[in-house]
């Protein structure tokens, strides 16, 4: 930072608050550490926005959505620097997504041959162990060589490399969050089920049912998108720069929902099937969780008593600058 007051304030550090994920400072006072917001921060010094200290505040707060915190000097996320991801998945969703685009491609050259192929995970196995199999992608590759003008299936087999590769972290994110969101759903349905519950607790248990289905409803439209939009082989291969830059997109949305999320999906991972005292503790936990994001406005204001024009933060809103 250029600003000589930020030598003045020792060590900074930089996270997230609990309360609402304003981006804060942590600056040391003494015994006790005061959690400033950047923004207040950057108006008592003066700092304008597209000064070289504005945009760093700016990028210091976007990168705190994908790392809990940072010191000067740190290094920020690859996410925020290059566009790339500053996590990788394991290498089964490289080996799915690259298997997928090439069964995609063989459709793509004879529709009705692929019908009987399949694109389950024993045709995707034998795309590795079958001659007949690995010849049809080669003639997939050939063809599609000549179909976008490059100059042979080694170009081709670049492409789809690189596409498969940004769609490994699509699949790693199916994995750990959406999947992981149903079975919570699921747990939370079983709740309450063959007991006797009093009204009040049914009715929590009913708001966080409703809670948990509006965000699921919203994460599974984000991998629908992604699903949509490179459904086709042979359009997303053709558009390859602007489908990386719509994968990275949902990539990070998913990624910052997860890193949102994980506290409660864990919470409930590790919980024993039992409905005692800890698990309406959880619930409770859970409502909490989601109501800002996910209920109406209305009802939110009634139910906290807001009266100040104070708005609940949407799922996402909690990572903005």
């Amino acid at each position: 930072m250029q600003n000589r007051r930020f030598a003045s304030l020792g060590a900074i550090s930089f996270r997230r608050a609990e309360a609402d994920g304003t981006p804060v400072a942590l600056i040391s006072l003494g015994e006790r550490n005061a959690a400033v917001p950047l923004r207040a921060l950057q108006r008592e010094f003066g700092i304008e926005d597209d000064s070289a200290d504005g945009r760093m505040l700016g990028l210091i707060a976007e990168a705190l959505d994908y790392v809990t915190g940072l010191q000067l000097g740190d290094r920020l996320p690859d996410e925020v620097l290059s566009g790339k991801a500053s996590w990788q998945p394991d290498a089964k969703f490289r080996r799915v997504t690259a298997s997928k685009l090439r069964l995609q491609l063989i459709a793509w050259v004879d529709p009705a041959a692929a019908a009987d192929t399949g694109a389950d995970a024993p045709a995707m196995e034998r795309l590795e162990t079958d001659p007949a199999m690995r010849a049809r992608v080669q003639r997939a590759f050939e063809q599609a060589a000549r179909a976008l003008d490059l100059p042979g299936p080694q170009a081709v087999m670049q492409v789809v490399g690189e596409i498969a590769e940004e769609l490994s972290f699509i699949e790693a994110l199916r994995e750990e969050l959406l999947l992981r969101a149903q079975a919570m759903a699921m747990r939370l349905g079983a709740l309450g089920t063959g007991g006797t519950v009093n009204a009040e607790r049914q009715a929590m248990l009913t708001r966080v049912r409703k809670l948990t289905h509006l965000a699921l409803h919203q994460i599974t439209a984000r991998f629908a998108d992604v699903d949509a939009q490179t459904g086709e082989v042979m359009a997303t291969l053709r558009n390859a720069e602007a489908q990386r830059a719509f994968i990275r997109s949902n990539r990070d949305w998913l990624y910052r929902t997860r890193r949102a999320w994980e506290p409660i999906l864990a919470d409930w991972a590790a919980a024993p099937p039992v409905l005692d005292d800890a698990a309406w503790l959880r619930v409770g936990r859970t409502y909490h969780f989601l109501a800002p994001r996910f209920m109406p406005v209305q009802e939110w204001e009634t139910s906290t008593g807001l009266r100040h024009g104070r708005r609940p933060p949407k799922l996402d809103n909690a990572m903005k600058w």
